[in-house]
Protein backbone atom coordinates (compact mmCIF):
# COMPACT_ATOMS: atom_id res chain seq x y z
CA UNK A 1 0.00 0.00 0.00
CA UNK A 2 1.20 3.66 -0.64
CA UNK A 3 2.37 5.69 1.97
CA UNK A 4 0.87 8.39 2.95
CA UNK A 5 2.37 12.56 3.84
CA UNK A 6 -0.15 14.07 6.15
CA UNK A 7 0.96 17.62 6.21
CA UNK A 8 0.10 20.19 9.23
CA UNK A 9 -0.39 23.48 7.70
CA UNK A 10 1.42 26.37 10.00
CA UNK A 11 3.85 28.62 11.00
CA UNK A 12 7.23 27.80 13.34
CA UNK A 13 8.01 30.51 15.89
CA UNK A 14 6.93 29.38 19.52
CA UNK A 15 4.86 32.13 19.91
CA UNK A 16 2.56 31.38 17.02
CA UNK A 17 2.04 28.16 18.65
CA UNK A 18 -1.32 28.56 19.38
CA UNK A 19 -2.80 30.52 16.70
CA UNK A 20 -5.60 30.06 14.67
CA UNK A 21 -3.23 29.51 11.21
CA UNK A 22 -2.19 26.87 13.29
CA UNK A 23 -4.50 24.32 13.63
CA UNK A 24 -2.73 21.65 11.01
CA UNK A 25 -0.39 21.55 13.23
CA UNK A 26 -2.42 21.48 16.33
CA UNK A 27 -4.60 18.36 14.49
CA UNK A 28 -0.90 16.72 13.89
CA UNK A 29 0.23 16.63 16.89
CA UNK A 30 -2.75 15.37 18.56
CA UNK A 31 -2.72 12.50 15.79
CA UNK A 32 1.33 11.45 16.35
CA UNK A 33 0.83 11.76 19.87
CA UNK A 34 -2.64 9.46 19.70
CA UNK A 35 -1.19 7.00 17.40
CA UNK A 36 2.23 6.54 18.99
CA UNK A 37 4.24 7.99 16.30
CA UNK A 38 7.99 7.95 16.30
CA UNK A 39 9.67 11.70 17.91
CA UNK A 40 9.80 14.45 15.59
CA UNK A 41 12.95 14.96 13.69
CA UNK A 42 14.10 17.60 11.19
CA UNK A 43 13.57 16.21 7.91
CA UNK A 44 12.54 17.92 4.49
CA UNK A 45 12.68 21.54 5.48
CA UNK A 46 10.44 20.70 8.29
CA UNK A 47 9.47 18.12 11.52
CA UNK A 48 9.01 14.57 10.93
CA UNK A 49 7.14 12.18 12.68
CA UNK A 50 6.67 8.38 11.10
CA UNK A 51 3.72 6.24 11.84
CA UNK A 52 1.20 3.66 10.89
CA UNK A 53 -2.64 4.08 11.18
CA UNK A 54 -4.87 1.18 10.03
CA UNK A 55 -1.70 -0.25 8.25
CA UNK A 56 -1.37 2.04 6.33
CA UNK A 57 2.79 3.76 6.74
CA UNK A 58 2.22 7.43 7.25
CA UNK A 59 4.75 10.25 7.17
CA UNK A 60 3.72 13.33 9.39
CA UNK A 61 4.94 16.94 8.38
CA UNK A 62 5.17 20.17 9.92
CA UNK A 63 7.00 22.45 7.36
CA UNK A 64 9.13 25.10 9.32
CA UNK A 65 9.37 27.18 5.95
CA UNK A 66 5.92 29.34 7.44
CA UNK A 67 3.12 28.93 6.15
CA UNK A 68 3.75 30.70 2.61
CA UNK A 69 6.48 28.50 1.56
CA UNK A 70 5.28 25.73 3.19
CA UNK A 71 4.76 23.49 -0.43
CA UNK A 72 9.10 24.10 -0.66
CA UNK A 73 8.76 21.26 2.46
CA UNK A 74 5.96 19.56 1.47
CA UNK A 75 7.06 18.95 -2.38
CA UNK A 76 10.87 17.78 -0.44
CA UNK A 77 8.79 14.82 0.90
CA UNK A 78 6.63 13.83 -1.62
CA UNK A 79 9.57 14.25 -4.12
CA UNK A 80 11.78 11.98 -1.62
CA UNK A 81 9.33 9.12 -1.11
CA UNK A 82 7.74 9.43 -4.81
CA UNK A 83 4.13 9.73 -3.99
CA UNK A 84 1.47 10.67 -6.27
CA UNK A 85 -1.01 13.49 -5.15
CA UNK A 86 -3.84 11.82 -3.52
CA UNK A 87 -1.25 10.41 -0.83
CA UNK A 88 -1.00 13.74 0.07
CA UNK A 89 -3.42 15.08 2.78
CA UNK A 90 -3.24 18.60 4.14
CA UNK A 91 -4.73 19.36 7.09
CA UNK A 92 -5.59 23.80 7.67
CA UNK A 93 -7.42 26.21 9.17
CA UNK A 94 -10.78 27.10 6.90
CA UNK A 95 -12.28 30.25 7.41
CA UNK A 96 -15.83 29.09 5.40
CA UNK A 97 -16.20 26.79 7.98
CA UNK A 98 -18.05 27.66 11.46
CA UNK A 99 -15.70 26.55 14.33
CA UNK A 100 -15.37 22.88 15.07
CA UNK A 101 -16.61 22.27 11.62
CA UNK A 102 -14.92 19.58 9.38
CA UNK A 103 -14.95 19.03 5.43
CA UNK A 104 -12.48 16.47 3.54
CA UNK A 105 -12.35 17.26 -0.06
CA UNK A 106 -9.87 16.62 -2.99
CA UNK A 107 -8.30 19.46 -4.89
CA UNK A 108 -9.96 22.75 -5.71
CA UNK A 109 -8.70 26.64 -5.46
CA UNK A 110 -6.43 27.77 -2.61
CA UNK A 111 -9.11 29.98 -1.55
CA UNK A 112 -6.68 32.39 -0.43
CA UNK A 113 -4.78 30.35 1.91
CA UNK A 114 -1.32 30.90 1.59
CA UNK A 115 0.14 27.23 2.45
CA UNK A 116 -1.90 26.20 -0.01
CA UNK A 117 -1.23 28.47 -2.27
CA UNK A 118 2.01 27.62 -1.89
CA UNK A 119 1.52 23.77 -2.22
CA UNK A 120 -0.22 24.09 -5.51
CA UNK A 121 2.76 26.22 -6.71
CA UNK A 122 5.50 23.73 -5.81
CA UNK A 123 3.61 20.22 -6.37
CA UNK A 124 2.42 21.62 -9.66
CA UNK A 125 -1.22 20.23 -9.12
CA UNK A 126 -3.76 20.86 -7.30
CA UNK A 127 -5.31 16.83 -6.69
CA UNK A 128 -3.87 16.29 -3.14
CA UNK A 129 -6.64 16.11 -0.02
CA UNK A 130 -7.21 18.93 1.73
CA UNK A 131 -8.86 18.28 5.51
CA UNK A 132 -10.31 22.11 6.00
CA UNK A 133 -10.96 22.64 9.83
CA UNK A 134 -13.14 25.47 10.62
CA UNK A 135 -12.16 28.25 12.09
CA UNK A 136 -15.15 30.73 11.70
CA UNK A 137 -14.63 34.22 9.91
CA UNK A 138 -14.28 37.44 12.00
CA UNK A 139 -17.28 38.84 9.67
CA UNK A 140 -14.79 41.32 7.59
CA UNK A 141 -11.92 40.61 4.91
CA UNK A 142 -9.75 43.72 6.68
CA UNK A 143 -10.35 41.63 10.46
CA UNK A 144 -8.76 38.04 8.26
CA UNK A 145 -4.99 38.78 9.14
CA UNK A 146 -5.13 39.66 12.74
CA UNK A 147 -7.89 37.34 13.11
CA UNK A 148 -5.84 34.22 11.63
CA UNK A 149 -2.69 34.89 13.28
CA UNK A 150 -4.53 35.27 16.75
CA UNK A 151 -4.67 32.77 19.82
CA UNK A 152 -7.70 30.42 20.21
CA UNK A 153 -9.33 32.02 23.20
CA UNK A 154 -10.77 30.44 25.85
CA UNK A 155 -14.16 30.06 24.90
CA UNK A 156 -12.90 28.21 21.86
CA UNK A 157 -11.20 25.47 24.09
CA UNK A 158 -14.15 23.06 24.36
CA UNK A 159 -14.69 22.85 20.36
CA UNK A 160 -10.63 23.04 19.74
CA UNK A 161 -10.16 20.24 21.76
CA UNK A 162 -13.31 17.88 20.72
CA UNK A 163 -12.48 18.36 17.32
CA UNK A 164 -8.89 17.86 17.51
CA UNK A 165 -9.63 14.78 19.36
CA UNK A 166 -12.28 13.28 16.80
CA UNK A 167 -9.48 13.67 14.11
CA UNK A 168 -7.70 11.82 15.81
CA UNK A 169 -9.80 9.63 16.71
CA UNK A 170 -11.40 8.47 13.37
CA UNK A 171 -8.04 8.87 11.36
CA UNK A 172 -8.14 5.22 10.58
CA UNK A 173 -10.84 6.19 7.97
CA UNK A 174 -8.84 8.77 6.84
CA UNK A 175 -5.98 6.24 6.47
CA UNK A 176 -8.03 3.86 4.54
CA UNK A 177 -9.74 6.01 2.13
CA UNK A 178 -12.57 6.58 3.35
CA UNK A 179 -13.23 10.51 3.59
CA UNK A 180 -16.76 10.10 3.77
CA UNK A 181 -17.02 8.07 6.73
CA UNK A 182 -14.47 10.16 8.48
CA UNK A 183 -16.01 13.27 7.67
CA UNK A 184 -18.99 11.89 9.10
CA UNK A 185 -17.71 10.30 11.89
CA UNK A 186 -16.02 13.68 13.11
CA UNK A 187 -19.15 15.15 12.99
CA UNK A 188 -21.20 12.63 14.84
CA UNK A 189 -18.62 12.93 17.57
CA UNK A 190 -18.35 16.77 17.86
CA UNK A 191 -21.78 17.59 17.32
CA UNK A 192 -22.45 18.91 20.93
CA UNK A 193 -19.84 20.81 21.55
CA UNK A 194 -20.09 23.85 18.46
Amino acid sequence: MTPQLWVGLGNPEPGMAANRHNIGFMALDVMAMRHGFSPWRRRFKGLAADGSIAGTKILALKPLTYMNSSGESVHEAAAFYKLPPEAIVAFHDELDLAPGKMRVKKGGGAAGHNGLRSMDRMLGIQDYWRVRLGIGHPGSKERVLGYVLGNFGAEDQAWLIALLDAVADAADLLAQGRQADFMTNVALHTQDTR
